[in-house]
Formats: structure tokens, C-alpha cells, sequence
């Protein structure tokens, strides 16, 4: 597979105007759904630093985004604990577009189309860098994981757990 040139998102707009160096790498992708353990895989790093973006909804807070690692899943309890709500879920599928602008596979909390809160795993401030969806299928921002949390303004928090 051959990797497109990389497109200039939003979200990358959205990191040059607060100054924050990045760098922007793409992978091919097709019809199918790549989680993100192959994005890693096809981006060149480990599934430890690579962050997936997920949507979900707290009874209290409304809807809100939590990053965890390729290689984790999230804990809903503990998503709960860090937005104070009493219990949040994942929103379904067909509503991730209309309420982030993005599709599946390129959801991101750079440059969304609501700023929704959003809580981060703790294990993110562990690399120097870590990876996270540019707002397309097939292209990733790389940066460091404190100017990722400073662009987000996200909360930490551990809020992921090992797969199985």
C-alpha cells in the first residue's frame, strides 16, 4: 500500500494557528475499517502511542471526548468519575458525525465542530510523542502529547485499561 500525500486538516490549521509543531503522516486506507492498532502499524509506532478518540455522552456533562491508546479500552466507570457524571456511554455511531464533524476512523477533539470536553488517559504524558486522528481517514497528527493536552484542554486521567 502506497500512503496518499498528507492533507492539510483543520485540526492541523487548528495547531499552526496556537504555534504547535507537528508532523502530519498518512496511511492508505479503502471501504474497510481499520482500528487502531493497524493505524499504528501502518503509521510506524507502537499501539502504546497512538490515541484513539472516542465520543461518548455523560448524564451530566453532555456529550464529550475520551483519548485513550490504541492498545486500551475505555473504562465508561472511570470516564464517569473524572467528567462528574453519574454514568456515560458511547454515543451511537450515527451520531459521531453530526455532532464532531468527523467521520468514523477520523475523529478527533483538534478543531471540532462543537468544543466538547475531553478526557485524556493518563498513560498520554509517558512519550514524547504520540499520534492522534488529523480529522481524516488516512492521515495522523504526530506532536507532543502536552501541546496535544493544551490544544484539547483536556482533563487527565486514568480512564483506560488494558485490552482482555
Amino acid at each position: 500500500m502506497t500512503a496518499h500525500p498528507p492533507t492539510k486538516t483543520n485540526a492541523a490549521r487548528l495547531l499552526e494557528s496556537l504555534g504547535i509543531a507537528f508532523e502530519l503522516r498518512s496511511y492508505e486506507v479503502g471501504e474497510e475499517h481499520f482500528d487502531a492498532e493497524a493505524v499504528a502499524h501502518f503509521i510506524g509506532l507502537p499501539p502504546a502511542q497512538v490515541y484513539k478518540t472516542l465520543v461518548a455522552r455523560g448524564d451530566r456533562t453532555g456529550p464529550l471526548f475520551a483519548v485513550i491508546s490504541a492498545d486500551c479500552e475505555l473504562d465508561l466507570k472511570a470516564l464517569a468519575r473524572a467528567s462528574a457524571d453519574r454514568q456515560v456511554e458511547l454515543v451511537a455511531l450515527r451520531e459521531v458525525q453530526p455532532l464532531t464533524g468527523y467521520v468514523r476512523g477520523g475523529v478527533t477533539a483538534l478543531a471540532s465542530k462543537k468544543a466538547f470536553p475531553v478526557v485524556a488517559d493518563e498513560l498520554i504524558e509517558l512519550f514524547d510523542t504520540i499520534s492522534v486522528s488529523a480529522g481524516v481517514r488516512g492521515t495522523q497528527i504526530l506532536l507532543a502529547p502536552s501541546d496535544y493536552l493544551r490544544a484539547t484542554e483536556a482533563r487527565v486521567a486514568p480512564i483506560a485499561r488494558s485490552k482482555g
